[in-house]
């Protein structure tokens, strides 16, 4: 069946909206939105330990789901580095990227919340750190274009 971007039901809008938003978001944007679908999937697999390291057998799949979801999300980030241009700054968040996958590999089978916590923290701050650095990027865009000067044609 294809995507049909007007269909009436509620997905089909959202979906939408969002294929428009990542169509048009700017380097920045689309690197907050792999850290906030990072930060997303990581709480619902949290949200499915119980205690510290117990999970229900009907958690098990979803769990392994969101996981994977984490994984991949990272992956992309990984590929989409510039270590040549990125330098010191490339090279520390590959070395965490690489630590992330390890450790979420090993939690579909240890199910390790306090791992996940921590790997959780540290991608909300990284996620926070790019929704700056984007924002900043924006006002300073913003600020040149106000700042060009322009042609009156009309007369």
């Amino acid at each position: 069946m294809a995507y049909n971007p007007y269909e009436t039901n509620s997905y089909g809008g959202y979906s939408a909206y969002r294929q428009i938003g990542v169509k048009t978001a700017s380097q920045g944007k689309l690197v907050v939105m792999l850290y906030d679908g990072a930060v997303t999937n990581l709480e619902k697999a949290m949200n499915l330990i119980t205690g510290d390291s117990s999970i229900s057998p009907g958690s098990v799949e979803p769990y392994g789901n969101y996981i994977q979801k984490v994984m991949d999300i990272i992956t992309e980030l990984q590929v989409s580095l510039d270590m040549e241009k990125g330098g010191e700054i490339a090279k520390n968040l590959m070395s965490l990227y690489v630590y992330f996958n390890k450790e979420l590999l090993d939690s579909t089978i240890s199910h390790d919340k306090k791992k996940l916590s921590q790997i959780h923290e540290m991608l909300s701050q990284l996620k926070e750190s790019w929704e700056t650095a984007a924002s900043s990027t924006a006002n300073t865009k913003v600020k040149a274009s106000q700042a060009a000067p322009s042609l009156n044609i009309t007369g």
